[in-house]
């Protein structure tokens, strides 16, 4: 296996591990299941809240850059606004099942990051910054309850006008402010010799750094009036979380391609298989996972932590025995390619 070889699968066990994580958050999520207490599930749900999906947007940047470094700049905004599009059509309809639904945002991310695809590593880091800055002060500025029922997770105009540019811009589930900083963060970081063992240990140690930091900034603000805008909780997206959020996506990241790199081999096969082809389980999990539980009876908010847990693991192995095989016969998952023929 070359080194390019490992690269890519070391960043399609990374994806398939983000998505892993937020089948578990977003059953959660379905299942109406608080995630309160001390305990050690607890914690658990806690970590991966918003560090997973933070993982899954900063991979689909990398993702991005990979694709199109070797095009023209045109031919690469021609390709990255159709898809675009059809993440968009997607999110919309994936939306009116799944109000986290995350494709929609995906899809003004991937509009918005042509404006980067050959900005040089300082452009990107100074980018992240300063949108960084931006929705800090508008957290502090504008309010960010604005349209949220928090008992029902319901957001009052969401389909319409104001409401759904609100949404997708300052207070829904990942708005563009900051979580652009995470896509702009994977592009940033496909820029790397990724392959190489210094940088993998570099991109650990940046990674523990930085969820380090974000700790220590929210022991900082406990107890104060900035407590709430200082937390490592995805909601409000406030400092904190995104210093917690990008640390684990390069923590995991370096972690995927440093095991890919020492231990190469078919075991492989089964969680990259399910890697590469996300987009497909990802709408999976909304319309045939949570399709089931439904059936069951198991979304009235009556069940467990670690009925959730159950749940999302019993999905996980069981999307990646099919994602496996139907990698014996194709290529590129059933959306996956759908995508592929409309945006090439």
């Amino acid at each position: 296996m070359s080194s390019d070889d490992r690269r890519l699968h070391g960043l399609d066990l990374a994806r398939y591990l983000a998505l892993a994580g937020m089948v578990l958050v977003n059953f959660r999520l379905a299942m109406a299941v608080e995630a309160d207490g001390g305990g050690v599930l607890a914690g658990f749900f806690h970590l991966l809240e918003g560090k997973a999906s933070a993982t899954f947007v900063t991979l689909a940047g990398a993702g991005l850059m990979l694709a199109t470094q070797r095009q023209a700049w045109w031919q690469a905004s021609m390709q990255t606004w159709r898809r675009a599009v059809f993440l968009a059509v997607l999110g919309l309809l994936n939306l009116t099942v799944f109000p986290a639904d995350i494709l929609h945002y995906y899809a003004v991310y991937f509009a918005v990051a042509v404006l980067w695809l050959r900005a040089s590593p300082r452009v990107l880091l100074g980018s992240m910054i300063a949108l960084a800055t931006v929705s800090f002060w508008a957290l502090l500025r504008w309010d960010y309850s604005q349209g949220w029922n928090w008992q029902t997770l319901a957001y009052e105009g969401l389909w319409q006008w104001p409401g759904a540019m609100r949404n997708l811009l300052f207070n829904g589930f990942h708005p563009v402010l900051p979580w652009l900083c995470f896509f702009l963060l994977g592009m940033l970081l496909a820029r790397l010799p990724l392959s190489q063992p210094r940088v993998q240990r570099a991109l650990l140690l940046l990674g523990l750094l930085l969820m380090g930091a974000g700790q220590a900034l929210q022991q900082w603000g406990h107890g104060t009036a900035w407590q709430l805008w200082l937390a490592t909780q995805p909601m409000p997206p406030g400092p904190a979380y995104l210093l917690t959020g990008a640390g684990a996506a390069c923590a995991l990241i370096a972690t995927c391609l440093w095991l890919v790199r020492l231990h190469p081999g078919d075991w492989l096969e089964p969680f990259t298989a399910a890697g590469r082809m996300t987009l497909s389980l990802y709408v999976a999990h909304i319309l045939i996972g949570m399709g089931v539980l439904e059936s069951l009876g198991l979304l009235d908010g009556n069940a467990s932590l670690s009925w959730a847990l159950m749940a999302a693991l019993l999905f996980v192995m069981l999307a990646t025995a099919a994602a496996w095989l139907w990698s014996w016969q194709f290529a590129r998952g059933p959306l996956e390619a759908v995508m592929r023929r409309v945006a090439g």
